[in-house]
């Protein structure tokens, strides 16, 4: 049996672990690393933290893509302690405006068969073009810019065969709704998937990041491609033909897991409201009123996303009651469009022209109105995302966006009565690197000294974890809440982020109002809380914010049926204990504000991963066990009260004492 691509890129980063053993911890050396403004700044506050003199990977790139609106001092404050920040520790620096964080990585510093961590979930993208592209918290990415390796459990590898060829008016953002059909937004947890067969050979490099990107709404760890000839295309094109390297399956490879999708079978499809995983044919909802159409976003940032939408417009009209609202991925795809002639008749049909950046994806305006419909070309759907609480938003294709646009009700684009576009796209792009700042030479970046505005706050401290919890449940959720529900993003919260006191406040405000207050108050009596969750608890976004908010309000641990793989790290990282249920019927023994009690904690959770610890309702008299799956490794930071911590008892520093 040969090995797949996924399997290649393991074994060749792998510094430690077992990967013939799917759920074992493995370590791997990370080649890049991939920071953004919402998670960013907290990562550079924890470089600073490290004493770290400059960063030991083979490219580190920080990016302003997610904050950009500057209504007041805080994002601008913030994007000048980054610059400074990159300049002192040997980061590239992406200036306001210039893209969205994964497509201009792919353009400018993606290589095949490098390994990439960043601190956005859709890191995985980058996986379209054969890396092994990880999402993590961002303490991990600190972790690895600092020379450490990644440790992750090693998952199980997906395969899946791509035959025949998409038909008219369908395109890969209905591959990947098709993969979310079946499997859910659970189905890729612990795994890789990985595409292959002859299917691909339609399939550009870009056409494969919105495959790969998308790949996190499955709770993969990360999507693997083959470095073929569409990525050597794509290189060429972008200027950086030298980078390309083959990758490609080796004979007969092995599969932990199989499926396959017939390309020719596929029709449009969207995802309805709340959730990535609820997907119908367009054909099977068409009909209702929209009130927005959104094209952009990293999981559709491709230049033949937009020029296609520009195409479907072109000569027309959209709707009077529609904001159709075009988000540019990258500067460099902007101007292109610009010199292609789309742009022109994007903005001749009615569309509103935003900066390049994420913008309405991650709530940072362009929230909808009140109940009313927004189709979105974006990755999530969660409720409130979008900076309306009562929100409707779809997840579609361009093709579907665009022609809902011109009718002015969601709309399967195979009906609209016009022929399917034929695209005609450069195959040299217009590349301008301006907007990129290099990492200074080392004895310059040595005299830099990192800006930091009123509103950017320190690190709390963290005490490692007490031995006996007596302390009250501030919160019972049901399955699949998403760190958009933990720490909300948009324009109200995220211009705190780096400022956890503040952030605090917004935590958990879409899901119960009164959260801080009781968190807040529970924290001061001295007992702090717990948290108790459903399967997938924390999925979405890779946000370490959803940990350290909860940290600093005084949650000891959380107990839930299962966990999303970043965040239960991200609890680990921070001293939170993740706790399952042993039997997950327990679930319904314990309500809200009742209090409970955990002793003998910190030999149970020394005594390694699956030792069961008993849980004591004071409140209504009922007990229950609960266990965690921690390694090792997570084991001594969850003692040491989080990585930070562990990290100064390994180096010889001062370690806070226990509460």
């Amino acid at each position: 049996m040969g090995r797949s691509v996924a399997r290649q890129l393991i074994d060749a980063h792998l510094v430690e672990g077992d990967p013939g053993q799917p759920g074992s911890e493995i370590g791997l050396r990370i080649d890049q690393t991939l920071t953004q403004d919402a998670t960013g700044t907290m990562v550079m506050l924890e470089l600073e933290a490290m004493d770290l003199d400059r960063v030991r990977t083979e490219l580190s790139a920080q990016y302003v893509d997610h904050n950009l609106l500057q209504v007041d001092f805080r994002n601008a404050d913030d994007h000048l302690f980054l610059r400074s920040a990159c300049e002192r520790f040997g980061v590239w620096f992406s200036k306001p405006g210039n893209g969205v964080s994964h497509p201009v990585h792919m353009q400018r510093f993606g290589k095949p068969g490098k390994s990439l961590l960043g601190s956005d979930s859709h890191t995985c993208a980058a996986g379209s073009m054969g890396m092994l592209a990880i999402g993590a918290g961002g303490l991990e990415v600190a972790m690895a810019m600092a020379g450490d390796p990644f440790y992750v459990k090693m998952p199980r590898i997906m395969g899946v065969r791509l035959t025949g060829r998409l038909p008219d008016w369908v395109s890969a953002k209905d591959v990947i709704l098709e993969m979310l059909r079946r499997h859910g937004v659970k189905g890729g947890v612990g795994k890789i998937i990985e595409y292959y067969g002859p299917g691909l050979a339609q399939l550009s490099a870009m056409d494969r990041h919105v495959i790969a990107n998308m790949g996190a709404e499955l709770g993969a760890t990360a999507t693997v491609f083959p470095s073929d000839d569409a990525v050597r295309r794509f290189l060429e094109a972008e200027g950086r033909g030298g980078d390309w390297v083959a990758l490609v399956p080796e004979d007969d490879p092995e599969w932990d897991e199989h499926d396959e999708i017939n390309l020719s079978a596929l029709e449009p499809l969207i995802a309805l409201p709340t959730s990535p995983g609820n997907v119908k044919p367009v054909a099977e909802v068409a009909g209702p009123d929209v009130y927005q159409c959104v094209i952009g976003s990293s999981a559709n940032p491709g230049l033949r996303d937009f020029a296609m939408a520009a195409a479907i417009v072109a000569g027309r009209q959209t709707h009077d009651r529609v904001s159709f609202d075009v988000n540019p991925t990258s500067r460099q795809d902007l101007e292109m469009l610009s010199r292609m002639g789309a742009l022109g008749q994007l903005i001749e049909a009615g569309a509103r022209i935003h900066q390049a950046g994420c913008n309405g994806c991650i709530g940072m305006g362009q929230a909808p109105a009140t109940n009313e419909i927004s189709l979105r070309t974006m990755p999530r759907n969660f409720p409130g995302r979008s900076g309306t609480k009562e929100d409707k938003v779809y997840l579609c294709s361009p093709e579907t966006a665009a022609a809902s646009a011109l009718t002015g009700r969601i709309t399967d684009p195979r009906t609209l009565g016009i022929p399917y576009p034929r695209l005609e796209l450069p195959s040299r792009h217009l590349v301008n690197t301006s907007m990129l700042v290099a990492p200074l030479a080392p004895e310059d970046a040595r005299r830099v000294e990192l800006r930091k505005g009123p509103n950017i706050a320190s690190l709390p401290e963290m005490v490692p974890l007490p031995d006996r919890v007596e302390a009250p449940v501030l919160l019972v959720v049901g399955d699949n809440v998403s760190t958009d529900e933990i720490m909300p993003a948009g324009a109200r919260a995220l211009p705190y982020r780096s400022n956890v006191p503040e952030l605090a406040r917004f935590a958990f405000d879409v899901v119960d109002e009164s959260f801080y207050e009781r968190a807040v108050a529970a924290r001061d009596a001295g007992t702090g809380g717990i948290l108790v969750g459903g399967a997938n608890y924390g999925q979405g976004s890779s946000r370490e914010h959803a940990a350290i908010v909860p940290r600093f309000l005084g949650v000891q641990a959380v107990i839930a049926e299962s966990f999303a793989r970043i965040h239960w790290q991200n609890l680990a990282n921070f001293g939170i204990l993740p706790l399952t249920f042993c039997d997950p019927a327990d679930r319904g023994k314990i309500d809200r504000d009742d209090v409970v009690v955990m002793e003998g904690l910190r030999d149970a959770v020394a005594a390694g991963a699956g030792s069961r610890m008993t849980v004591q309702n004071l409140t209504n008299g009922v007990s229950f066990e609960v266990e965690h799956q921690l390694s090792p490794r997570q084991v001594s930071m969850v003692l040491a009260g989080g990585l930070i911590n562990d990290f100064r008892r390994r180096t010889g520093k001062k370690v806070p004492a226990p509460a």
